[in-house]
């Protein structure tokens, strides 16, 4: 039985199309340089085992960049998504070199391609980016308006969403960030459609009072304002679509390595990956395995202080 031109033309596009979109995206995950005492903010080894990760089970091209911004940047020419992992503020990689950086990055959001910052990645000084992140990612943390205690916040429910594939109520102590500065100034607990922006919150969970009131890493507080939400849930993961088409997510956890062990905590970061790429996330999750010692592999040399 022959098919005719016009349908069997159909049934190639189709099945190129679903190739194109399940196998051929690219991501490309920047590690920043070294800071902080060993098996914390170790983005090289962060970058390294992730990536390790996706390449069990996902058929996403994956790259990785090691102690900051690529010596070649046109890796980033056709990528489909960047995560950067890295230390921020005003030392932040995306805002070096007089704002052509910063610049390069909105081109590539314009067009589509999926941005993840993650810990100190989603810092930057508002004067210098803080327009750009409310549009890549829907928002950033802002010093002393935004807050980073170590704290263990109890995660026991997930939206509807993609990334919420396969991850179980997970308990975690990090420096997990909260009280963003989001777009149209959202709490950002709740899910909401502003400024042409889709932004869905992912990791919520209560800090207690005690967290509230400090000490947070830096500086100690407390702050007031942090003081008088007393009992609003917090995101501490959140996730945009552009208008342009392009995704973006934020994720304030993975100050210290060893987090990366437990199975949700990994899990619900490498879905994230896989979504602001626009590739197919399974119905379980993006399951990856660790073997003993992975974790300790990749890790930079620091002194101990």
């Amino acid at each position: 039985m022959r098919l005719c031109t016009t349908a069997l033309l159909t049934l190639m596009y189709i099945v190129c199309a679903s190739n194109s979109y399940a196998a051929n995206k690219k991501l490309i995950l920047i590690a920043g340089k070294p800071s902080h005492p060993p098996r914390m903010h170790e983005f090289n080894a962060g970058v390294q085992l992730l990536t390790k990760c996706l390449k069990q089970n996902t058929e996403i091209d994956v790259t990785y960049c090691l102690n900051g911004w690529p010596e070649n940047e046109s890796i980033l020419n056709d990528a489909d998504a960047i995560i950067f992992y890295m230390d921020g503020g005003g030392r932040h990689e995306v805002v070096q070199e007089n704002g052509r950086r910063l610049a390069l990055i909105d081109q590539l959001a314009e067009k589509g391609v999926g941005l993840g910052f993650m810990h100190y990645g989603v810092e930057i000084v508002p004067e210098q980016a803080g327009k750009e992140f409310q549009k890549w990612i829907g928002g950033h943390y802002e010093h002393m308006h935004s807050c980073n205690p170590i704290w263990e916040p109890v995660f026991t429910s997930m939206p509807n969403h993609p990334i919420s594939n396969g991850v179980k109520p997970f308990q975690i102590k990090d420096e997990w960030y909260f009280n963003m500065r989001f777009v149209s100034d959202l709490s950002g607990n709740e899910a909401a459609t502003t400024e042409g922006l889709k932004f869905v919150p992912i990791l919520v969970a209560s800090p207690s009072d005690a967290v509230r009131n400090g000490p947070y890493v830096y500086p100690k507080g407390p702050y007031p304002h942090i003081q008088a939400s007393k009992g609003r849930a917090e995101a501490m993961m959140w996730t945009i679509e552009r208008p342009s088409g392009g995704r973006g997510f934020g994720f304030t956890g993975g100050h210290f390595h060893d987090n990366w062990e437990n199975e949700s905590f990994r899990k619900v970061v490498l879905n994230a990956m896989l979504w602001i790429a626009k590739s197919p996330i399974p119905e379980n999750g993006v399951a990856s395995t660790l073997k003993e010692g992975d974790i300790n592999e990749n890790l930079d040399p620091k002194n101990k202080r």
